[in-house]
């Protein structure tokens, strides 16, 4: 009977610390991978991380994938190309791409908060998600930053 006993708690312990590894497996899955351009990441049980900081450049989603850019041609041809209708998003001078969010569900475009800044180098605070390898962040603060080069 004690021996019974002994292996139906070994056995609940063991369920405890598998869940408690999936959690934690699930939870860390959300996580970016830190970077130099990220600050302050700090997990949360729902929606995200708390505040964190990306350093990159405003450019158009449309130039950075076909073009392969770096950063951006232009502040001209940043804008012309988000006035058209183009994303633009957050490219840090690694080459990881974040995309502005909405928080608010229905969501709206964030060409709005980032259009002052198009073809420059800013500093955004925000939420970050990832999901299937894209990196997304919800705007909290945007500010002009100077290039490392």
């Amino acid at each position: 009977m004690r021996v019974t006993r002994l292996w139906m708690s070994l056995a609940w312990a063991g369920v405890a610390l598998a869940s408690g590894l999936v959690v934690s497996r699930a939870a860390s899955a959300q996580q970016a991978p830190p970077s130099k351009t990220q600050a302050h990441m700090v997990r949360v049980s729902k929606g995200g991380l708390l505040p964190a900081t990306v350093k990159g450049y405003v450019i158009d989603s449309a130039c950075t994938f076909t073009k392969d850019l770096k950063k951006p041609i232009s502040t001209e041809c940043a804008v012309a190309c988000a006035k058209a209708g183009s994303p633009l998003v957050i490219q840090t001078e690694e080459g990881t791409i974040y995309w502005p969010i909405s928080a608010d569900t229905p969501a709206t475009g964030q060409n709005d908060k980032l259009m002052s800044y198009a073809g420059k180098m800013v500093t955004v605070t925000g939420r970050v998600y990832t999901k299937g390898g894209s990196r997304a962040i919800v705007i909290e603060k945007v500010e002009a930053a100077e290039s490392s080069h």
